[in-house]
């Protein structure tokens, strides 16, 4: 696949309700053709590896129709035709970070009973054992530690459409640099990650985004990981010279090339620029009741500024 062009492919679920159809079936189902669609050529770096790695943007309990996680869903979808089309183990991978457990946050979000269904298994990267290297960000080194599962496999990163807390997309070079320990800052780090270790894919899913609040976007995105991150930031209303990390991985003003049928970009990102995350201490009411919810089913107490019902 061309560094600079990402395929689209649009996501007809009729079953949507208000946004969001709860029966999980019905999102695998209405997912199975625009994630064939999206995969394409990509199935050929692919079919040669023996395993795979899927990381998903997990970073946190939220309910997927909120757009600040993938829906796993999406994921599922994936890992199928991943194993219609190739010999390789397949593992679905997140990290236990100083907030919460990903066992907890995989099986609120329901990983666990999703990947049943299929020969692949839930790892925490963080029980992984590490293998340190270096990554040269403008002809200077950075130190990393990178889970040997992902130094070693074809890794497929499937970040939400989303901004940070600090404005920039989230994207596939940030969820991926999550996951790693690197000694580089926030506009680094996400290179440095990156081109150490080489994701084969990444897979934006932009069923439900977030633009100041969650959106049916009804899309998915797949190429390289930066140009993802240069679609995901135009849909988002962002500048791709004001992102640090992209301003370093893309060596071209030229636009990325989206090809695919079922998604109007320039309709979709009308809908979606221009939003951001609420600050910290007044959360959007669609954070509030995904954290209300995972709290009732955890058994965690509520945090004090979502107690006012804000």
């Amino acid at each position: 696949m061309k560094n600079e062009t990402v395929r689209a492919a649009g996501v007809d679920d009729p079953d949507r309700r208000g946004g969001w159809d709860p029966d999980v079936d019905a999102r695998l189902a209405a997912l199975e053709s625009p994630v064939r669609d999206v995969l394409g050529p990509a199935l050929e770096d692919l079919g040669d590896a023996d395993r795979v790695t899927v990381v998903p943007d997990a970073h946190y309990p939220f309910h997927p129709s909120s757009g600040m996680v993938t829906d796993p869903a999406v994921v599922a979808a994936i890992v199928a035709r991943l194993e219609e089309r190739t010999d390789a183990e397949i593992a679905v991978a997140g990290a236990t970070d100083d907030r919460i457990h990903f066992d907890r946050t995989a099986t609120y979000l329901g990983y666990p009973a999703l990947l049943e269904r299929f020969d692949a298994d839930l790892v925490d990267l963080a029980d992984e054992p590490r293998t340190g290297g270096l990554s040269g960000v403008e002809d200077e080194p950075v130190a990393l530690s990178v889970p040997t599962r992902l130094a070693g496999d074809a890794v497929v990163v499937v970040p939400s459409l989303r901004p940070t807390v600090d404005g920039p997309v989230a994207g596939a070079m940030r969820t991926l640099a999550a996951r790693v320990d690197c000694d580089a800052g926030a506009d680094r780090g996400p290179v440095a990650v990156t081109r150490s270790v080489e994701p084969t894919l990444a897979v934006l899913d932009a069923t439900v985004a977030y633009g100041g609040d969650p959106i049916a976007a009804d899309a998915l995105f797949a190429g390289s990981a930066p140009a993802v991150d240069a679609v995901a930031t135009s849909l988002l209303g962002r500048s791709l010279e004001a992102d640090p990390a992209l301003a370093t991985t893309r060596r071209t003003d030229e636009p990325v090339a989206v090809e695919g049928a079922g998604v109007d970009v320039d309709r979709l990102r009308d809908r979606i620029a221009g939003g951001d995350l609420p600050p910290a201490d007044d959360p959007h009411p669609a954070v509030t009741t995904a954290y209300r919810v995972y709290a009732a089913v955890a058994g965690d107490a509520v945090p004090p500024q979502l107690e006012g019902g804000r």
